[in-house]
C-alpha cells in the first residue's frame, strides 16, 4: 500500500525579516524530505520569491500586521483556502496568523502555532491586555505552542497562558552563515553592525542614544544599520554622520563578515535570528538580556556581550570594550562559530520541528525518507 506523505500547510503575516526566513528554511527542508508543502502569506516580500524559487505552492492571503476591522474577512480566507488544500496540519507563524489561524481551524485538525515573540510584549495598556487575554484562551485550539527559547516558554507559563508546549531553538545555515566569504567595503575604522527591522522591537533608538559615547571613546567607529522599517525615517534623521543606512539587505552575511562587532539591542525577542547569524560568521556579538538571548550565547560569553534592555550606558560600555581588545573579539568569534555548528545548526531545527508533525500525525511507524530525529527538541 502506498503512503501519502503528510500536507503541511504554513501561514504567516510577515513576508520580510526574521519569520520570513524561518519560514523559507523549514519549507526548503520539508519539500527535500518528501512532505507535501504550501504557504498562505500575503503576496510579495522576499517570501513570495524564496518559495517560488524551491517549486513551493504559495497561496496568496491578503492580512495586515495587526488585528484592526479587516480580521473578519481574513479569518474567513483562510478558513476557504484551508478548505480548499485539506491539509493534515496547519502551522501558524507569528501572532497574526497564530490568531487567524485558530479561529478558522479552531482545533478541527493539527495545528502549531509558533508565536516567534509574544504579541503582548508588543503593546501597552489595553491592547496589550487583549493581546494577552486572546493568547491565554486560543492555546487550546493549539495542539502545540512551539517556543524558540526556553524563556519564551516561561514567559507564555508566567503570564497564564495553558499550553502543551514544545521548544525547538532558532537556528541558521551555517554553510550560508560562515568566516570566509565576500564581505562589504564600508569605508576605515571599527566597524559596528546593527542587523534587524527598523522599528520599537530591535531597539535600534537606544543603540542611536548609545552611540555618542561609543565614538567619543572610539574615535572613527562607525555603525551601519542594515534592515528597514516603520522607524526608518525617524531614525534617519536624528542619526551622525558616523552612522550609515543600509537598507534591506537580501544577503546580510557580507555585512557580519566586515562587522569588528555585531549587535542587537532589542526590548522583546523569543531569540532572534541575527546575533546567530552573526556567531555563524564568527562575530562578536552585544545583545541585550530579553527571552532567548542568554540561551543563544555561548557559555561564558554573558560579561561581554549581554546587556540590560533600554540601558545606552551600558551597551556603549559593552560596545567600546570590544572595539577596544581585538584578541577578545577573535576568541569570542572563533568560540561563537563553534557553538553555533554544535547547537544552532539549521538542520537541527528542521528535523526537530518535522519530526514533530510526525509525532502529531501519528506516522512515526512510516517516516517519510530523509528524515532523521531531531536533536534540540524539548518537550516540557
Amino acid at each position: 500500500m502506498r503512503i501519502t506523505a503528510p500536507h503541511i500547510l504554513h501561514v504567516a503575516q510577515p513576508v520580510e525579516g526574521g519569520v520570513a526566513r524561518v519560514v523559507t528554511d523549514l519549507a526548503a527542508a520539508q519539500l527535500a524530505a518528501g512532505l507535501r508543502v504550501t504557504v498562505a502569506c500575503p503576496e510579495g516580500g522576499a517570501l513570495t520569491g524564496a518559495l517560488r524559487a524551491l517549486g513551493c505552492p504559495v497561496l496568496r492571503w491578503d492580512a495586515t500586521r495587526s488585528p484592526g476591522p479587516r480580521l473578519p474577512r481574513e479569518v474567513g480566507r483562510l478558513g476557504r483556502l484551508v478548505r480548499e488544500v485539506r491539509p493534515d496540519l496547519v502551522h501558524a507563524h507569528s501572532a497574526k496568523a497564530g490568531l487567524a489561524v485558530r479561529l478558522a481551524v479552531r482545533g478541527g485538525l493539527p495545528t502549531v502555532f509558533q508565536p516567534h515573540a509574544w504579541s503582548f510584549e508588543a503593546a501597552d495598556g489595553l491592547v496589550g491586555r487583549l493581546a494577552l487575554g486572546w493568547e491565554r484562551f486560543g492555546a487550546r485550539w493549539a495542539t502545540r505552542v512551539v517556543c524558540v527559547s526556553e524563556a519564551e516558554r516561561r514567559t507564555g507559563e508566567r503570564h497564564g497562558i495553558a499550553a502543551a508546549w514544545r521548544v525547538v531553538p532558532n537556528g541558521v545555515d551555517t554553510g550560508r552563515f560562515r568566516p570566509d566569504g565576500s564581505g562589504v567595503r564600508s569605508g576605515a575604522g571599527p566597524l559596528v553592525v546593527c542587523v534587524g527591522r527598523l522599528c520599537r522591537q530591535k531597539g535600534q533608538d537606544v543603540l542611536l542614544a548609545a552611540w555618542p559615547e561609543v565614538v567619543r571613546r572610539v574615535p572613527g567607529a562607525r555603525l551601519v544599520l542594515v534592515g528597514d522599517g516603520p522607524d526608518g525615517e525617524r531614525l534617519r534623521s536624528g542619526a551622525p554622520a558616523s552612522v550609515e543606512f543600509a537598507g534591506a539587505i537580501s544577503d546580510t552575511a557580507p555585512w557580519y563578515r566586515a562587522a569588528d562587532v555585531v549587535v542587537l539591542p532589542s526590548r522583546w525577542e523569543g531569540m532572534a535570528l541575527a546575533p546567530l547569524e552573526a556567531m555563524a560568521c564568527a562575530r562578536p556579538v552585544v545583545v541585550t538580556d530579553v527571552d532567548g538571548a542568554r540561551e543563544s550565547l555561548p557559555p561564558g560569553h554573558a560579561p561581554s556581550c549581554l546587556v540590560p534592555p533600554e540601558d545606552p550606558a551600558a551597551l556603549a560600555g559593552a560596545l567600546t570594550a570590544l572595539l577596544r581588545d581585538e584578541p577578545l573579539r577573535a576568541s569570542l568569534g572563533a568560540r561563537g562559530r563553534a557553538y553555533m555548528l554544535d547547537a544552532h545548526d539549521l538542520r537541527h531545527v528542521t528535523d526537530a520541528v518535522t519530526d514533530l508533525y510526525r509525532e502529531l500525525l501519528g506516522v512515526a511507524a512510516a517516516p517519510v525518507v530523509g528524515l532523521s530525529e531531531g536533536r534540540k527538541c524539548i518537550t516540557t
